[in-house]
């Protein structure tokens, strides 16, 4: 009988938690971290750690705009009906305009490049990349 309960349990909490996101916390300090240890010297002498998480929330912020980054998202079921393709250069584009924005003015176009592949390599490091579109 015990064994019956526990099967049934584990069960029920096995299909509860197939329909719920995985847990993939982002934390801004360790994002800024990572994205500024990830980056070429010549980028890291051109941007502070200011500079750097004034872009990464910049980028959160978008995310955000797009949908990608609700405000509750513990124990929810997945739900995104509609795709939404994220690629580096339209991520890069809008983040040259946010650092005119945010008076960044060390920032070039190869700085962007490269925070924003060094952020989305965070966003894999901690499970939090869907599937990548085909070709």
């Amino acid at each position: 009988m015990v064994f019956v309960i526990a099967a049934v349990s584990i069960g029920r909490e096995a299909h509860r938690l197939d329909a719920v996101a995985p847990r993939a916390v982002y934390m801004l300090d360790d994002a800024v971290e990572f994205v500024a240890a990830q980056l070429p010297a010549e980028s890291q002498a051109r941007l502070t750690f200011d500079e750097v998480q004034q872009l990464l929330v910049a980028h959160m912020r978008w995310l955000h705009a797009k949908g990608l980054q609700p405000r509750d998202v513990i124990d929810r079921p997945q739900d995104i009906d509609d795709e939404l393709v994220v690629s580096e250069d339209t991520i890069t584009a809008w983040l040259l305009g946010e650092a005119e924005r945010l008076q960044i003015e060390l920032l070039d176009d190869v700085d962007a490049v490269r925070v924003v592949q060094a952020h989305l390599a965070y966003f894999e490091e901690i499970g939090a990349v869907g599937p990548r579109a085909s070709s």
